[in-house]
C-alpha cells in the first residue's frame, strides 16, 4: 500500500502513545509499530526523500508528532520519547474518526502555530492538505525547480557549437572527478574521432584507468545501436573496459538494450541527464540563492553534555 501522509498518521500515533499509561513512548518504536500496522514494505520504509538525506516514512510520523504536539495532545519529556497529554487523552476518549488540520484546529495553541505565517502576510504552508510535510513540500519544489532549469541549459547545449560543446563535456567530466586537470582532460577529449571514440579520460586523478568517452551533440536525431556498436568495437580494439557514450538527444530502445550485451562498461548519458549533471555539478549555471535548512540541536541543551 502507498506510504501514508502525515495526517493519516496522527490518530494511530496518538493511540500508540496514550497505550503506554504514564511511559514515554520511543519515537523509534513508533515508527516501526506504524510501519508493521501499514504492512509498509522493506522499499517503503527506505524510501528517501528527494534531498535523500531522510527516510519518508519516519519523516511523515516525525510530522505528525510535531503537530501533535503543538496541539499539545502530545509533550516530549526528553530526547527521542513522546507522551500522550491530558488533552490527548480526553481527545482519544471521544472517539474521533481521524485526526488532522482541522480537528487539532480545535485547540488555541495550534491554531497561533498555523496561523504565525499569515500573521506575517506570508502563504499559508504549502502542506495544508496534509498530504505531504513541509520538508517534502520543500523538497518537491526544489526539485521541480532543478529540472526547470535542466530543461533551460539542455536547450542552451543543443544551441551551442560543436567545440563549444567539447569544451564543455571536459569540464563536466571534470567537475564529476575524472581526469587529473582540466589541462590534462582537454589534451586527451580534445583529440579528432578515432572510430567511434571522441578522447579518453583517466578515471580518476590517481590515473588508475582510463574511461573512454563518446559525445555527441544531436538536435533531434537519437542515438540508435548502430552507434553503440561502433562505439562498443572501438572499445573492443583499444582494449579497453569502460567507455561513456554523451549526447544532447536521446537513445533509442534498442541502443538501451545493446549496451547490455558488451563486455565492456557503457554508461550512457542523455540529454536530460547531462544537463541535471551541469546543474548539480555548476557547469553553466550560477547560484541565485542560498537558504539554510536548520534543524533543532538536542545535543545543545544536554546538560549532561555540557
Amino acid at each position: 500500500m502507498p506510504i501514508p501522509d502525515y495526517e493519516t498518521l496522527m490518530l494511530p500515533l496518538l493511540k500508540l502513545a496514550s497505550g503506554k499509561a504514564n511511559e514515554d513512548l520511543p519515537v523509534l518504536d513508533a515508527v516501526s509499530f506504524l510501519a508493521e500496522k501499514y504492512q509498509l514494505t522493506e522499499a517503503e520504509k527506505t524510501e528517501l526523500l528527494p534531498s535523500g538525506g531522510t527516510f519518508k516514512f519516519s519523516s511523515r510520523v516525525s510530522w505528525a508528532a510535531t503537530y501533535l504536539k503543538k496541539a499539545v495532545l502530545l509533550e516530549a519529556p526528553r530526547r527521542g520519547f513522546i507522551r500522550a497529554t491530558k488533552r490527548g487523552l480526553d481527545a482519544l476518549k471521544k472517539n474521533p474518526a481521524k485526526i488532522d488540520g482541522d480537528f487539532l484546529s480545535q485547540f488555541e495553541e495550534f491554531r497561533r502555530f498555523k496561523n504565525r505565517k499569515k500573521d506575517k502576510g506570508d502563504n499559508p504552508p504549502a502542506c495544508a492538505s496534509g498530504s505531504i510535510t513541509p520538508i517534502e513540500s520543500i523538497d518537491t519544489q526544489f526539485e521541480e525547480l532543478r529540472e526547470a532549469l535542466a530543461s533551460e541549459v539542455l536547450e542552451k547545449v543543443k544551441a551551442c557549437s560543436p567545440q563549444f560543446f567539447e569544451r564543455l563535456v571536459i569540464k563536466l567530466l571534470v567537475k564529476m572527478g575524472y581526469g587529473s586537470s582540466l589541462k590534462d582532460a582537454g589534451q586527451a577529449i580534445g583529440r579528432s574521432g578515432d572510430g567511434g571514440i571522441d578522447g579518453v579520460i583517466k578515471e580518476d586523478r590517481l590515473g588508475l584507468d582510463n574511461i573512454y568517452v563518446q559525445a555527441k551533440r544531436w538536435t533531434e536525431k537519437n542515438v540508435g545501436s548502430p552507434d553503440i556498436d561502433q562505439f562498443a568495437g572501438a572499445l573492443q580494439k583499444k582494449k579497453a573496459n569502460k567507455g561513456i557514450f554523451i549526447t544532447t538527444s536521446a537513445f533509442s530502445k534498442d541502443a538501451l538494450a545493446s549496451v547490455k550485451e558488451y563486455g565492456a562498461k557503457i554508461v550512457l548519458m542523455d540529454g536530460v541527464q547531462l544537463a541535471l549533471h551541469m546543474v548539480d555539478y555548476g557547469v553553466g549555471v550560477t547560484v541565485a540563492q542560498t537558504y539554510e535548512l536548520k534543524k533543532f540541536d538536542a545535543d545543545f541543551f544536554d546538560e549532561e553534555l555540557t
